[in-house]
């Protein structure tokens, strides 16, 4: 029986990665660390901000003390919400489906972005009170495909609904395979959509769609 289902943020309920890459961009570009849309799609899409920052830096043999670290982070996250200011679109199919299962499963977001890059989308959706437990990048040491974010979504779950929450009964959704890796090295089966990723790279999920336009909860619980 499904016990709780929890989403991914980027590339899952809002395609936000070309407004992270805009903005990461905009800090390290005047730097001389800039880099391609495709090397944001090989190699640092599955990162957070700090992870992505050092990578940049460590690329081109660069030091990056963690008081600049600090800084380029708020600086990026400026940046950020002065993009998403303009509005921001839902992928098809998830917002309909985050209300269906609000109020009926538990339910968790985890993201490896920041709260303060999360919260004003999830206003504009209409989203703010969906989800149980938010699990952002603020929370934890080690980003995606570390399993330590889904750990302790899993855990606040755990500690919100006493006795009602198993991970091996629980659902990730994801659209990365560090994602994936995240998810499943937490105990949690996982539910992959096509968004970020062609479906070959997703195969270490329990299930793969284009789509989740027409899942429901339903179409859930035959994963687990």
């Amino acid at each position: 029986m499904l016990n709780a289902v929890i989403f991914d943020f980027d590339g899952i309920i809002v395609d936000t990665e070309p407004l992270h890459y805009k903005a990461f961009q905009e800090m390290l570009v005047p730097m001389g660390l800039g880099y391609s849309w495709e090397e944001y799609m090989e190699l640092y899409i599955g990162f957070d901000d700090r992870d992505a920052f050092r990578e940049a830096f460590r690329v081109h043999g660069r030091a990056l003390s963690e008081d600049e670290l600090k800084e380029l982070i708020r600086g990026k996250a400026a940046a950020f919400l002065d993009i998403v200011s303009g509005g921001v679109a839902a992928y098809p199919g998830v917002v309909e489906l985050i209300r269906s299962i609000s109020g009926t499963l538990p339910l968790a977001l985890c993201s490896g972005a920041l709260k303060s890059d999360i919260e004003p989308i999830l206003k504009q959706l209409g989203l703010t009170d969906a989800f149980d437990v938010k699990v952002t990048a603020d929370e934890v040491a080690a980003s995606k495909p570390d399993p330590e974010s889904y750990r302790l979504a899993v855990r606040r779950l755990q500690e919100r609904f006493p006795g009602k929450v198993e991970a091996a009964a629980s659902i990730a959704v994801e659209d990365t395979p560090a994602g994936i890796h995240s998810a499943t090295g937490a105990g949690l089966k996982v539910l992959a959509v096509t968004n970020s990723y062609p479906r070959e790279k997703l195969f270490a999920a329990s299930r793969v769609v284009n789509s989740l336009v027409g899942i429901d909860i339903e179409g859930l619980s035959l994963l687990v």
